[in-house]
């Protein structure tokens, strides 16, 4: 049981640590386009990322996966700079477009975003035979935290609509603004060329 608490809690930690705060900032890109009403693609979406995430995660951790890590460290704001784009263009659209759209990149965006903590878990579980479990604990945690950050996205989507003058429009565009002018400066600061 105390390992589940570890392992548990480090994916907790891992995606609620501010000073690493680049998975938050892709939790808000995904997350804006949805509201409370939409609790089940929510869910999914949370759910799709934690499934891409673990996926390259176990990959890295069994040594079937092995990238370079300046690479990865780039891609990751490069992912969130993309998702931010793509609210921006499709504000206007149809609010079902962007939700599948956001959708399709927690998933396979959450592949690159997995391998940038596989260094970091390979060493936490180091020559353990089994991995499984860790990386199970780990996922839950991971699902956790996430579900944590889009209820907070959601709650001050809700205050923030709730306001006559802003409309989802507003918000989505807001939003993924600033995400997409801090995402560009860590891309500045992580060219691996």
């Amino acid at each position: 049981m105390s390992d589940f608490v570890l392992y548990f809690k480090m994916g907790l930690n891992h995606v609620l640590d501010f000073s690493a705060y680049d998975h938050i900032l892709f939790l808000i890109v995904l997350a804006v386009v949805f509201n409370f009403k939409q609790w089940r693609k929510v869910l999914w979406l949370v759910t799709l990322f934690t499934i891409g995430h673990s996926v390259t995660l176990a990959l890295s951790a069994y040594s079937v996966l092995s990238i370079r890590m300046d690479l990865i460290e780039f891609l990751i704001p490069l992912t969130i700079f993309i998702t931010g784009v793509i609210n921006i263009i499709t504000s206007n659209k149809k609010a079902k477009e962007t939700e599948n759209i956001n959708l399709i990149f927690a998933l396979f965006f959450g592949l690159i975003h997995g391998l940038g903590f596989s260094n970091y878990f390979k060493m936490m579980i180091g020559q353990e035979e089994e991995k499984l479990y860790p990386l199970v604990e780990f996922a839950l945690g991971i699902e956790m935290a996430q579900v944590i950050i889009v209820l907070a996205i959601l709650i001050l989507g809700r205050i923030f609509l709730n306001i006559k003058s802003i409309t989802r429009k507003h918000w989505i565009i807001f939003c993924s603004s600033i995400v997409i002018l801090i995402s560009m400066k860590m891309m500045f600061e992580r060219i691996f060329w």
